[in-house]
This record gives structure tokens, C-alpha cells and sequence, in this order.
């Protein structure tokens, strides 16, 4: 999850690489490239196929060369973390020959060669995953739940109702603004939605994560299946101080929540049985509470003091700092607890691949490039100063 956000190209770069080679974009008859057609027309040479093939046979043995190796690391990672959690079962301590100390193989071997044999290009058009967005949310709770979260009036409004009730669970304010601007950039706004940003048109969310906290529709059907009975006890206590339209509202705000807890409940309480009922469109209404000014708040601060809560009960007793809360945050409570307990002196020697599976490592290049604990938290802690000075960080933090 600390993956750098992905960019595209935009209009004006596609613009301009038109100008500089047009002839590389002219079409022919077929509406195919020219430069394209031309290389149908030419059939590859006997000696450029035989000089591919050898090339070829190359980079497929240096590349099973390096899957050898790297499966080897991998494995070897998953057996240490396996041997580390039954020594947590057992309560006995972790020591430093319980990780991995090499850092993951890299692949410096050839580059696949290019096949100079013609041929047609597969212009089938890939079908891209469906990524709910907050007008989708709020069409799904309309329709599943007959339902409109309540808005702020402005950002301000959003931020002082989160900050009363992350202040009443006992979480700091440090702790709240940090990670608040370490996932926002420190103006992230209650609906703000990852990859989406108003300053960069045509951008595309890369993931569900909205909020303060970048939740996950995944985490709002697991927050309400877990925490959903306090979550409706506190909005219950809310709705007796009013009366009238207010009342009414959130008396029918409080029923819909009901439906959505009683949702959320309907299958075993495992990640991978949340995640189904979240990418479905009653899910996605489920996740629409996230922008509703008495759940939101509720929603976001349970997701941090659950990991605060979990650490406590593991026996951690010193406060959290912030950049640990955001491991915790980051790669689920179990695997940041395995950072969060660990000495300095081992956090300057253990690789952070120790945490991943080798896929999410790989697509990760701030876990690669901060290739220890020390490192990844330093990063993180970094990221976090220089966001804090921003105004929206500034407005959450004079809110508590």
C-alpha cells in the first residue's frame, strides 16, 4: 500500500509526441499505423530470426536462472514467518535469525528480445477493472438502502466532528493528523478518493480508499461487522439530545445503519468473506457511510484505534507513534505489530520483504527502495513532517 500512485500520460504529452513524429501516427487505408503496416510487409531476415532465437534462448535461461533463485528467497520468507507466528503463539520471544537478512534477488541478466517476425497487433480492447467511485456509493445507497449520507457543510464542519470523536477513543492528536497527512498529502478532503484529484483532470481512481484514512470498501463492511453495535450506540445517544427534523433524520439514519450491520454480519467475520459483500453494490453502500458527518467520523477513528487496540492487547504498551499506527494501518495489524515490536537494532538490519508476499513487494517501489524497517519508518516519518505544514493538516490539528 505505499505504492506511488500510477500516472498517465497526459493530453498535452500525447499531444506532443504527435507533433514531434507524425510520421509514426499516420494511418493507412486499414486505419492501421503506417509505420506498423510497413513492418507487416517486411518479412524478418534469416539471420535476424536466428540472432532472436539465440537471444532468446539467453534471456530464457538467465530469467528460469533468476525464478529459481528468487522462488528459493520467497519460500524461505514464508517459512520464517511461519515459524515466527508459532513462537508468538507459544509466547516466546522473536530474535533477529527469525527473518530473513538478504535482500530479494534482483534480475540483472538480458532483456527480452524484440521478435522481428511480422505480425498483426492485438487491438482487442482489455476490459479495466470497475472502481466505484463516491458518485456510485451514493447512488448504491440510494437505491439499496434508500439512503443519503448526511454532508458537511464545508471541510471544516467534517474535520472538528473527527476529531471529537478520535479524541474522546483516546487517540492523540498527533497520532490522527500524521497519518491524516501521510494519506492525504495533508489536504485530503472527507471524500477524497485515491488516484482522483480536482488540480489533475481526467485522473482515475486506483483504488476504493476515501477519507481521512484511505478506507477500503473492504474495511467499511468489517468496521460495521465488527464495531457496528458501538458505532449504533453512540448515534442512539446522539439522536435522544435532538428532536424534531433533526430527530427524524437520524432515527432513520439509525435504521438504515442497522440494515447495514446486519449486512455486514451475514457472512463469517474473514477478510476475504468482507471483501465479496464489499464489491458487491450493497457493499458499495455500506462504504458510502464513510461520508456521513456522524458515521464517518465514527468509521475512520475505529479503524485506527483497532490497531492501537490490537497492539495494547498484544501486550504493547508503549504509545504508538504515528509512522507505526500507519504500518498497522498499511499492512493489516499482525504483520505491523511484527515491525512495531521490534528493537532498533533489528529494525536497522531486516529487510522489509520480510512483510510483503513477493507480488505486492515487487509492485511496491517505496518498500524497495526503503529496504529495512528503519528505513520504511523513517520514510514514512518524513512524509508525514513535511505534510503536517500543509493547511489541511493545520485545520485537523487545530480541531482537537
Amino acid at each position: 500500500m505505499l505504492a506511488s500512485p500510477i500516472r498517465r500520460c497526459s493530453g498535452t504529452l500525447a499531444l506532443a509526441l504527435l507533433l514531434i513524429a507524425p510520421q509514426a501516427f499516420a494511418m493507412d487505408g486499414r486505419g492501421i499505423p503506417a509505420a506498423t503496416a510497413n513492418a507487416f510487409a517486411q518479412a524478418a531476415s534469416p539471420q535476424a530470426i536466428a540472432e532472436y532465437r539465440r537471444k532468446l534462448k539467453e534471456y530464457l535461461e538467465a530469467r528460469a536462472t533468476f525464478e529459481q533463485e528468487a522462488g528459493a528467497y520467497w519460500s524461505s520468507i514464508s517459512e520464517k514467518r511461519r515459524g515466527r507466528n508459532a513462537k508468538r503463539r507459544d509466547r516466546q520471544a522473536i530474535a533477529l535469525d527469525d527473518y530473513v537478512l538478504t535482500q530479494p534477488p534482483a534480475y540483472d541478466g538480458p532483456k527480452r528480445p524484440v521478435d522481428p517476425s511480422p505480425s498483426e497487433p492485438d487491438d482487442t480492447p482489455r476490459p479495466r477493472k470497475t472502481i466505484p467511485v463516491v458518485a456510485d456509493l451514493l447512488k448504491a445507497a440510494a437505491e439499496h438502502f434508500q439512503f443519503a449520507p448526511q454532508r458537511p457543510a464545508n471541510e471544516l464542519e467534517f474535520k472538528r466532528a473527527y476529531a471529537r470523536v478520535a479524541s474522546a477513543a483516546g487517540l492523540t492528536r498527533e497520532q490522527a493528523v500524521r497519518v491524516y497527512a501521510f494519506e492525504t498529502g495533508g489536504n485530503g478532503n472527507h471524500d477524497m478518493q485515491s488516484g482522483l484529484s480536482p488540480s489533475r483532470p481526467g485522473s482515475r481512481a486506483i483504488s476504493t480508499a476515501i477519507g481521512y484514512n484511505q478506507l477500503l470498501t473492504t474495511n467499511s463492511v468489517e468496521l460495521l461487522a465488527e464495531q457496528g453495535h458501538d458505532i449504533l450506540k453512540v448515534v442512539t445517544e446522539r439522536a435522544a439530545r435532538l428532536s424534531g427534523a433533526p430527530r427524524k433524520a437520524m432515527d432513520h439514519k439509525i435504521a438504515v445503519l442497522r440494515r447495514m450491520v446486519a449486512f455486514a454480519r451475514s457472512v463469517p467475520d474473514e477478510w476475504a468473506a468482507h471483501e465479496k459483500l464489499a464489491n458487491t453494490p450493497q457493499g458499495w453502500a455500506v462504504h458510502a457511510m464513510v461520508l456521513d458527518i456522524d458515521v464517518g467520523p465514527l468509521l475512520q477513528t475505529h479503524k485506527l484505534l483497532t490497531s492501537v487496540i490490537f497492539a495494547r492487547n498484544k501486550g504493547h504498551v508503549r504509545p504508538l507513534t504515528a509512522a507505526e499506527l500507519e504500518m498497522m494501518n498499511l499492512t493489516g495489524d499482525g504483520t505491523g505489530l511484527d515491525m512495531v515490536t521490534m528493537p532498533q537494532a533489528m529494525r536497522e538490519r531486516v529487510p522489509t520483504s520480510n512483510f510483503f508476499q513477493r507480488g505486492g513487494y515487487e509492485r511496491n517501489p517505496v518498500a524497495v527502495r526503503n529496504n529495512t524497517v528503519a528505513k520504511l519508518l523513517a520514510v514514512t516519518d518524513a512524509r508525514m513532517d513535511s505534510n503536517s505544514s500543509n493547511q489541511g493538516a493545520k485545520d485537523l490539528a487545530a480541531a482537537f
